[in-house]
């Protein structure tokens, strides 16, 4: 494969488009209050102000996937931007909280076509010699925006109205899109007959899917709503893997899943992504409620772990080279569970020594993972097919993490209910959050002790379910993966190559 020679600007672009999606989701976690005030949000309306943009991104990733397959990976990729930008406009000056949730729907549906097409072009651009280094800097964007997003919402809640915090999206689009038509190559895989019937499966079982898991921790399993939703889920997933195995032209090959690298990576990444989605679930209350801190303090709490992963990324690239995927996401995925099991240890008194060295082993593991686990399962994909396997990708991760928040969300809430006692006040037994509230108002001190210490024995419970998670995906890695050149995937592409243009 011939060398791009613009392929670190190329990187730029990718990283640019991808640090503008999880920067904007992360600048919402801090911009909630003055919305609701300045629109009269309720709270239905703040869950789906939330809540759109997740449900259409996961449910059209798919989708998305196979059409930059089709029509050409930049050509969505730009699409996917100019969409993302415009309906930010539209977040930017809506006036009532429905217009917010459509720029937040449209903005899902940007996201979505430019997310997948991000990665895809990437391993098309750069050759396996490297290619860790460039997915090393794609994955370690999503760090960065996960501690600057709070803090650049909050800088900007501070000087500017709460649409300035879309509004910003703006700039950074236009700049993406312009270097995009500028730098990049088109590629595409071959011709292939539109899978309809795949896409409207897949977008409605992953949209229920992620519905369910939304309002399963609310709402109870029983409730007519979450009852409804599963059921879709169940049987629009098993209607999609049903028709994707006999589809003429399938829209995902689920072949790839007989590949043990494949397969080893991909359920690595979700066990993964389902332990640091209840990282985050757990870390953020306990850094707002036990030691309280503001959103905007809380993350830049959190920049141990985004120096870590930064710094590791680089050495984890390095490394994997020489020493193969298996091993070092092996090795990095022990790493995590260590830094897990120092937050099993948290106690009330412990304040933030004990959560800087785990964010900074869980940096640094998370360093050394995502690189070679990304690569190895990217590796194992049919060029032809580099689309569908980077949505692939994307879509393990965002269910790994929502399944993570919904059950280790649920074994906190359970655990801090059984740490309280049963003569506590109102709902204070089953939220800290009211706990503190009533505290408040009735000056109960003792009440707010108990409260920190039941969350803290809480946090404890849910941080060494999240261990044994990530020590499961380690497994999985050494029994699963293997290293080497991804001859499978070059013999399954065949003359299938993708264009150039």
């Amino acid at each position: 494969m011939e060398r791009h020679p613009r392929r670190w600007l190329i990187l730029i672009v990718l990283c640019l488009s991808t640090l503008v999606l999880v920067i904007d989701n992360m600048v919402l976690t801090v911009s909630i209050p003055p919305i609701a005030a300045d629109l009269g949000a309720d709270a239905q309306d703040i869950q789906w102000i939330i809540d759109s943009y997740m449900l259409v991104f996961a449910g059209l990733l798919l989708t998305s996937g196979s059409l930059s397959d089709r029509f050409g990976r930049r050509r969505v990729m730009v699409i996917g931007l100019a969409v993302f930008g415009a309906a930010s406009l539209l977040a930017t000056f809506a006036g009532s909280p429905e217009q917010l949730i459509a720029g937040r729907v449209l903005m899902g549906v940007g996201g979505a076509l430019v997310m997948p097409s991000t990665l895809s072009i990437l391993i098309t651009v750069f050759d396996e010699e490297e290619r860790r280094k460039a997915i090393a800097a794609w994955s370690a964007v999503a760090m960065v925006g996960l501690v600057g997003g709070p803090v650049l919402g909050g800088v900007l809640l501070a000087h500017f109205w709460w649409g300035s915090v879309f509004l910003i999206n703006v700039p950074v689009v236009v700049l993406a899109i312009a270097a995009a038509v500028t730098l990049m190559p088109e590629s595409k895989g071959p011709r292939r007959k539109a899978d309809l019937p795949g896409m409207v499966l897949s977008m409605a079982g992953m949209a229920a899917l992620v519905w369910t898991i939304t309002v399963l921790p609310k709402d109870g399993l029983t409730a007519p709503g979450t009852l409804t939703a599963l059921a879709v889920a169940v049987l629009g997933l098993t209607g999609f893997v049903w028709w994707e195995l006999r589809a003429p032209s399938p829209m995902v090959p689920l072949a790839l899943f007989r590949d043990r690298v494949f397969s080893g990576a991909s359920f690595s990444l979700v066990l993964l992504t389902f332990a640091n989605g209840g990282l985050m679930l757990v870390l953020t209350q306990y850094l707002q409620f036990v030691l309280g801190y503001t959103p905007t303090e809380a993350g830049l709490a959190f920049a141990p772990l985004a120096v870590a992963t930064l710094l590791f990324n680089g050495l984890g690239a390095t490394l994997g080279q020489k020493i193969g995927n298996r091993v070092m996401s092996a090795v990095g995925l022990a790493v995590i569970a260590a830094g897990f099991g120092v937050l099993a240890t948290l106690s009330a008194g412990d304040g933030l020594g004990v959560l800087v060295t785990a964010m900074l082993l869980m940096g640094a593991g998370g360093g050394l993972t995502m690189p070679a686990a990304t690569a190895a399962l990217m590796g194992a994909v049919p060029a032809e097919h580099a689309g569908v396997g980077s949505a692939l990708n994307d879509t393990v991760q965002q269910a790994g993490a929502a399944l993570g928040v919904a059950v280790l969300g649920a074994v906190l809430s359970g655990t801090y209910t059984d740490a309280m006692p049963g003569s506590a006040p109102g709902r204070s037994g089953h939220s800290i959050a009211d706990a503190l509230t009533t505290a408040a108002a009735t000056g109960d001190r003792t009440l707010v002790a108990t409260a920190h210490e039941a969350f803290t024995t809480a946090s404890s419970t849910t941080f060494a379910v999240g261990a044994c998670g990530v020590l499961a995906a380690a497994v999985l890695a050494l029994v699963l993966m293997r290293d080497g050149k991804p001859a499978k995937a070059a013999e399954r592409a065949g003359k299938d190559e993708p264009s150039l243009v």
